[in-house]
């Protein structure tokens, strides 16, 4: 999900708004992968003939037990657990700076009567989406990540002791710079994670910068955090550079150019998530196409890769490598993909409108449709008398024809159709219509008219502004993608040798991994995977993962050939983002962003008498 916040944009404009921020650099195409060999051609086959397409039989339970109430929609993000309290990250609304921004600290001593203790507040005009806990050299501490959602606001992170909960003490802000000053400084931060070595403590983050994403902090003394150390995707194409000290200009913009050239629809190399192991040694990077990325950082000031592996066909092909977890041996890892240009074909394209850079910018409302429906209005690019009230686009007729839309996600300052109601007038069809860019409008725009526009090129807010300053009153993002894509599930790693990691399997639930919706999995939910954590019992192995509208899953990847569903937490209206196991013990963290704080409870096999009803 933004503002200097890296939301990836997707080629053409589609922006993957549940997850990044903007990156201080735009979308470039057409420039081949380089630097580093892959694995790829001898794991195709292997991919195709492994993976699962089917959720098993669930032998277990997932109870709900207790929530901490947060009713408020698209405002809650990760979740952590220590010690008896749960902590939950805040979203892009309410941006910093309100009472109810930042990390709410959560009592969960009684799991089934969670109490809200306080909300330790975002700085203004950013929000808290990462929220980590753990027990440290210095103590409890708590650290959370600062994204911009407003202008102004800052970037970095926040270190806290949390000995007592109820009583946070701020310790220090850390500020996030890209590693080459070619770049701005004081970049976001989308996720952290803690770790020790010896008596040694560190933070890693993922940071919003162009070059050096992956960045590591001591904070062995809390309140004077110091970069350390740092690695990024820029390496693999161009290993013998030294990216903080280059001023080589061509240099600079071919490595930028390299790392927004990924492949699928959000062309991305940039880094997404990160978990360090128990030891602090290794430290696994889920770098969106740059693939999943293994580091020793034995030594935290020089990270050093050990591999990289990628699943080339990942069914539309992406590879969107978006959350990772080992097992505790290292043995078995599970990466999770992210991807919300499912359906696009036959289905509308959800957007936002990243505006605004002045209020009222960009000015009008926006909607869209499926490539399908963009594909009537291209034919037929004149002549057409409709309405559109965002929810969908109508050409006035008998019977009048109906195309299914959603409505833009839009800054605050911009309009939606709550604000200026049903919009009538004339459908123009004007191409792409990046203005910026050069593009002249295919057909003329008078006063009033409804732009219909082709995905492409610039990013949406650019093509809004132009039919605006054109004359029109609304927009309306036809998409472009003619394939037939599926939403986004997990693949399972077998790291046995760790230098040549092997894709053993994958998995996906029966939407996920869908082509089209159907009654069984309709539009309008969101069936990509999200976050995961994995735990070693035994010889057990699990994965414990927040499927957005799917729920909360266990998987059983003991065997990670044959990863097992043995337990599934949905309800409607809940949409799971963020999950925490508490280690050894039934306890599931997961939060809901439209709701809060959900506990589950892992409990044994089914029988006749504990089975729940269909």
């Amino acid at each position: 999900m933004e503002q200097r916040t890296w939301l990836l944009m997707a080629a053409g404009g589609f922006s993957l708004s549940l997850c990044f921020l903007f990156s201080p650099v735009a979308a470039a195409e057409g420039m081949a992968a380089g630097g580093h060999a892959d694995h790829s051609a001898a794991l195709i086959e292997m991919d195709k003939a492994k993976r699962s397409h089917q959720s098993a039989k669930r032998t277990k339970r997932i109870d709900l037990v207790g929530i901490g109430d947060r009713p408020v929609d698209n405002a809650t993000t990760d979740v952590w657990a220590h010690n008896g309290y749960a902590y939950t990250g805040t979203f892009v609304t309410p941006c910093g700076g309100d009472a109810d921004a930042g990390i709410w600290v959560w009592d969960v001593h009684n799991k089934m009567q969670v109490s809200k203790v306080g909300v330790i507040p975002s700085p203004v005009g950013s929000r808290s989406n990462d929220v980590k806990v753990a027990a440290m050299n210095s103590g409890d501490i708590l650290v959370h990540s600062n994204e911009r959602c407003q202008l102004g606001g800052p970037g970095g992170f926040e270190i806290y002791n949390v000995n007592d909960p109820a009583n946070p003490v701020h310790l220090a802000s850390a500020q996030t710079d890209d590693i080459n000053a070619f770049w701005a400084g004081d970049a976001g931060v989308h996720n952290l994670f803690l770790f020790r070595q010896g008596g040694n403590d560190y933070v890693a983050a993922t940071v919003e910068s162009t070059f050096g994403n992956f960045q590591i902090f001591d904070i062995t003394d809390p309140s004077n955090p110091s970069l350390v150390g740092f690695w990024g995707a820029e390496s693999l194409a161009f290993p013998t550079v030294d990216f903080s000290t280059t001023t080589d200009f061509t240099t600079i913009i071919n490595a930028r150019n390299y790392l927004l050239d990924g492949a699928g629809a959000s062309r991305s190399r940039l880094l997404h998530d990160i978990t360090i192991t128990a030891d602090g040694t290794k430290a696994y990077l889920a770098n969106w196409d740059a693939g999943l990325v293994l580091l020793d950082i034995s030594d935290p000031t020089n990270p050093t890769l050990i591999s990289v592996a990628i699943d080339p066909t990942s069914g539309d092909g992406e590879i969107n490598s978006h959350a990772v977890w080992p097992s505790e041996d290292g043995r078995i890892v599970i990466e999770g993909e992210e991807d919300f240009t499912a359906w696009e074909s036959t289905s509308p394209v959800s957007f936002r409108l990243n505006g605004p850079v002045t209020p009222g910018d960009p000015p009008i409302p926006g909607t869209a449709i499926s490539t399908i429906d963009g594909d009537f209005f291209e034919a037929n690019p004149t002549g057409l008398i409709g309405s559109t009230d965002g929810t969908s686009v109508v050409v006035t007729g008998v019977p009048p024809l109906m195309f299914a839309a959603l409505e833009a996600t839009t800054a605050p300052t911009s309009p939606t159709f709550a604000d200026t109601g049903t919009i009538s007038g004339n459908l123009v069809w004007v191409g792409r219509a990046c203005g910026f860019r050069g593009d002249v409008l295919e057909n003329p725009l008078m006063s009033g008219d409804i732009a219909v526009v082709r995905r492409g090129l610039c990013e949406f807010d650019e093509k809004a502004q132009t039919v605006a300053a054109a004359g029109a009153s609304a927009v309306v993002i036809a998409n472009n993608d003619t394939r037939l894509t599926q939403w986004a599930g997990f693949r399972i790693w077998d790291y046995t040798d760790p230098v040549n990691p092997v894709l053993a399997s994958t998995f996906d639930t029966t939407c996920s991994a869908a082509l089209a919706p159907s009654d069984s999995c309709p539009i309008g939910n969101n069936y990509s995977a999200h976050n995961v954590i994995v735990e070693t019992t035994g010889n057990k192995v699990k994965a414990y993962i927040s499927w957005y509208d799917e729920g909360v899953l266990i998987l059983d990847i003991t065997d990670p050939q044959n990863p097992i569903e043995v337990a599934r937490y949905a309800s409607p209206g809940r949409d799971f983002w963020g999950i925490y196991k508490e280690p050894k013990r039934p306890w599931i963290y997961a939060s809901d962003r439209n709701g809060g704080l959900a506990i589950l409870k892992e409990k044994g096999p089914k029988t006749k008498k504990n089975k729940r009803p269909k």
